[in-house]
């Protein structure tokens, strides 16, 4: 009894053995160490989509414009502003005629008048749909009024006209003059006239009716 019971112990255990090697082979292999997962970091943006974005090529934008002596005239671009209001409230270029259209008032005359008393006519125009409006007009860019530099200079080109400005304040903004300029006869073209400008006198003080005020169209020529 006890030989067959020995037996039947032994034919169990050669039966389970195989399996029971298999499983602590399995146990037995060491298990992969984990894949480390890179840090991306986040691409650079391209240039032009950070907050410092490039400065408009346009020489009368964002130029300081005094609203109570600035006259507005076509092709400037402005700002129009009514708190509360966003209806009211658009940025638009002025018509070579001088006027803008605004929805439910109409055309209106804006050339030849100051930020501030536009401002003011704005106000009273849209009284009839806006109780009590306050409305700010801005010019974003200046394009009606320019003056331009042409010859031995660094910087020639196209200015804008924002304010009053004297021919000598007008050739500082040019860069400076190249080796070869004639600083004596400078010439400013205003239509058909022409007037003289010597540089080396009006900076020495003498003869200073020479230095007019630039208007808008004048052609500095540095020969």
């Amino acid at each position: 009894m006890k030989l067959n019971t020995l037996r039947r112990w032994l034919c169990a255990a050669l039966m389970f053995a195989p399996a029971l090697c298999v499983t602590q082979a399995i146990f037995a292999q060491k298990l992969p160490p984990p894949v480390k997962q890179e840090e991306t970091k986040p691409e650079r943006p391209a240039q032009g989509e950070t907050g410092d974005r490039a400065k408009p090529s346009a020489a009368g934008v964002g130029l300081a414009v005094d609203p109570t002596a600035y006259l507005i005239g076509g092709e400037d671009v402005i700002s129009i502003q009514t708190w509360r209001h966003p209806e009211f409230s658009f940025n638009m270029a002025v018509r070579p005629d001088g006027k803008i259209s605004v929805p439910l008032v109409g055309e209106m005359q804006i050339g030849g008048m100051t930020p501030d008393a536009f401002s003011k006519k704005f106000a009273e125009a849209i009284g009839d749909y806006v109780r009590s409006p306050e409305v700010f007009v801005q010019v974003l860019d200046v394009r009606s009024k320019k003056y331009f530099i042409d010859g031995e200079v660094f910087k020639a080109g196209e200015y804008p006209l924002v304010a009053r400005v004297r021919v000598l304040e007008a050739l500082s903004k040019a860069g400076g003059f190249r080796d070869f300029a004639n600083k004596k006869k400078i010439r400013i073209l205003r239509g058909t006239q022409t007037f003289k400008f010597n540089w080396e006198e009006v900076v020495k003080g003498k003869k200073v009716e020479q230095n007019i005020y630039i208007e808008n169209g004048d052609h500095i020529i540095v020969p």
